[in-house]
């Protein structure tokens, strides 16, 4: 399992994923699930992977090959005209790996299946984010629904959904999304650290913040120590029931 979230605000997008990937409670190893594409001054593309880890390093290592093969009939990735057309080059390839590696073919419930997140911004058109599911079709996210969260979902997605607004800054999203990972890591442990964090700001067509955060990273402690002891705070002046 695991846990990556993708957020628009005004500034542009942020991205944040877990590190963790486990085969039971006896195999756990680390591994990146947000790799970056970019070329300064064109284009930026960030992807993050959910589900199965074979699946996922096909379709990174597929998207590579093609982005570095001269003369290949598939469109190369740094060379999409757009975001969505390099979106439908994602999710085209999703779907080859797939049904390459299941016996039944290309199926939502296969246990090859995984889930992306694609953002990115390409030279003459605002940044977009996008989902892809593991049948390799996509949604856009809207002004309705800013963000888009892969893997392990339902222990953060309570603090986002109250706290997130779009004007926030770049220091109030990191704060926020921390307090969503925390809040993740402590109730399910096929989510664990290291965290990736990743801000593309709008224009600028280049990575800008890109930090690895561990355990014993200071910011991440405060947050995290902070955020148990607000919650006692909290719970312990809300009025007793009426009983």
């Amino acid at each position: 399992m695991t846990y990556c979230v993708g957020l628009k605000i005004d500034r542009g997008l942020v991205f944040m994923s877990d590190t963790r990937t486990n085969a039971g409670m006896d195999s756990i190893s680390t591994f990146k699930k947000m790799h970056v594409w970019e070329e300064p001054g064109e284009r930026v593309i960030v992807l993050m992977s959910a589900g199965n880890l074979a699946t996922t390093q096909a379709v990174v290592s597929l998207l590579d090959e093609r982005n570095k093969a001269v003369g290949d009939r598939h469109p190369k990735l740094l060379e999409t005209p757009s975001m969505y057309q390099t979106v439908r080059l994602v999710g085209d390839t999703v779907k080859e790996v797939i049904e390459h590696a299941s016996p039944n073919g290309d199926k939502a419930d296969s246990y090859f299946n995984a889930s992306f997140i694609l953002g990115g911004q390409v030279k003459g058109s605002p940044p977009r984010l996008f989902m892809i599911y593991p049948e390799g079709n996509f949604i856009e996210s809207t002004d309705d629904t800013p963000f888009f969260q892969i893997g392990e979902t339902k222990y953060g997605k309570p603090i986002i959904i109250r706290a997130y607004d779009r004007t926030m800054s770049l220091a109030e999203t990191v704060k926020l999304l921390l307090v969503s990972f925390d809040s993740t890591l402590k109730s399910n442990l096929s989510v664990g650290l290291p965290l990736d964090l990743l801000f593309l700001e709008q224009d600028a067509l280049r990575v800008g913040l890109n930090r690895r955060i561990g355990q014993d990273d200071p910011y991440y402690r405060t947050i995290s120590d902070g955020w148990s002891s607000a919650l006692k705070i909290a719970f312990s002046n809300l009025p007793d029931f009426p009983g």
